[in-house]
């Protein structure tokens, strides 16, 4: 038997938008974001602290930042262009 508790909160519950499929076309922004934030940040203060990268010109670290915060602005764009129905 299901409880009342449980139907009063499943009714209250607000409708969420769907998100987007994967597909090529999310993974062309994300990819050109990660890119965009790795190309910044370069120009941050102190790129070369730790281990240095043998190809680019930043650090370990700046590169694994670069690639978290990359993500997060190419989540937020494909969200942004879901919500707007661009996507």
């Amino acid at each position: 038997m299901i409880s009342s508790i449980l139907l009063a909160a499943q009714a209250a519950t607000p409708t969420v938008p769907p998100t987007p499929a994967w597909n090529p076309t999310v993974a062309i922004i994300i990819s050109i974001s990660c890119i965009v934030v790795l190309l910044l940040s370069t120009r941050i203060e102190y790129p070369q602290v730790g281990p240095k990268l043998p190809v680019l010109p930043v650090s370990v670290p700046t590169f694994i930042a670069a690639m978290a915060f990359g993500h997060v602005i190419g989540v937020g764009i494909v969200l942004g262009l879901t919500n707007i129905g661009r996507l």
